[in-house]
């Protein structure tokens, strides 16, 4: 089985070691780096072929200017967006699809990243 490709766009330090374990643990997925410039995370989105991004913190209930470029130059790629506090996260894809993962927790982002990767409805 071939693994999802991650890559990391978090901050502060805890919060990314957090999401970079949760990715770490599972067989399959893989962490394909880690940024925290917006000019580098649109560099590294190309150089790693990742499928997926993770962003954090977040606050803004809006869309991010940044999502909607990176899905604009790639839209087969897959965003998941998490607020500081963790009680909030979303999915973006292309077409300006957005879903607001319920009840953000280990499992349903998991399970969310597996399911848009696999292109199952969430």
């Amino acid at each position: 089985m071939q693994k999802i490709k991650v890559l990391l766009a978090s901050r502060p330090k805890l919060l990314s070691e957090v999401i970079r374990n949760m990715i770490a643990r599972q067989p399959d997925m893989e962490v394909m780096g880690e940024v925290l410039d917006p000019i580098e995370l649109l560099l590294a989105v190309k150089t790693t072929a990742a499928e997926i991004v993770i962003v954090t913190p977040l606050d803004s209930e809006e869309e991010p200017r940044l999502c909607r470029h990176l899905l604009a130059d790639h839209p087969e790629l897959k965003i998941v967006t998490l607020s500081r506090t963790g009680e909030a996260a979303t999915l973006y894809e292309s077409g300006s699809r957005k879903q607001r993962i319920e009840e953000p927790g280990e499992e349903s982002i998991l399970r969310a990243i597996r399911d848009v990767v696999r292109g199952h409805e969430i």
